[in-house]
């Protein structure tokens, strides 16, 4: 079942609170055990929605989290939401400053596809730009599109942002990325999504990771 279809109804009806603490700490202790192993160090990503965010008690969960499971802040990478960001902005910041001074790193998933507003990219402390794939799926074919995506990778390299394409498929696109100088992308092209172990393969054959600084 695609999270399109469950986590709607889990915001809905309150589950995605107890279902966001479990993927979070267990994303945690993978990226702890990967490291325990041996294996390169990588920066864990993990999906936090509206509801999640909002919850009083967001921040010292984050922090009990990674005491818990030992692992690094700068390991810890939450993506949110344009939406998340435009509201009770004031509030948001000071939860947001409060997680980047504990190391953990802070991305814009789907990326412009949201508000039009770009206060946010000087006002809170991001470290990186999703572009929405909705743009890196069609850019070959449409000109707009291409201009869109090469326009946030110049506008992320100039704020000195880290830039990932979501939803790389091929190869044209890969070529595309590369070309603009795009930090990172994500998608098929490189990889269907795998499980813990065959993660770890990957791991052992020297794939790029972040470095934590």
């Amino acid at each position: 079942m695609p999270p399109s279809q469950f986590v709607p109804i889990a915001e809905d009806c309150g589950l995605i609170l107890p279902i966001g603490r479990w993927v979070l700490r267990g994303a945690c202790l993978q990226a702890r055990a990967w490291r325990e192993a041996g294996l390169l160090p990588i920066t864990v990503a993990v999906n936090t929605s509206a509801r999640e965010f909002g919850a009083t008690d967001f921040l010292e969960n984050v922090r009990a989290t990674l005491k818990e499971t030992g692992l690094e802040p700068c390991r810890l990478e939450l993506e949110l939401t344009e939406s998340i960001l435009m509201h009770d902005a004031a509030l948001k910041d000071s939860v947001l400053h409060a997680l980047a001074d504990l190391g953990v790193k802070l991305a814009i998933d789907d990326f412009g596809t949201g508000y039009s507003s770009l206060s946010y990219l000087r006002q809170f402390p991001i470290h990186t730009l999703k572009i929405d794939q909705s743009f890196v799926s069609r850019m070959s074919s449409n000109p707009d599109d291409a201009t869109i995506v090469s326009a946030i990778i110049g506008m992320g390299r100039s704020l000195k942002l880290r830039v990932i394409a979501e939803g790389v498929e091929t190869p044209e696109q890969s070529a595309f990325l590369l070309a603009q100088h795009c930090d990172e992308g994500q998608g098929y092209y490189f990889s269907r999504p795998v499980g813990a172990e065959a993660f770890a393969t990957l791991l052992q054959t020297g794939i790029s990771s972040t470095l934590c600084i």
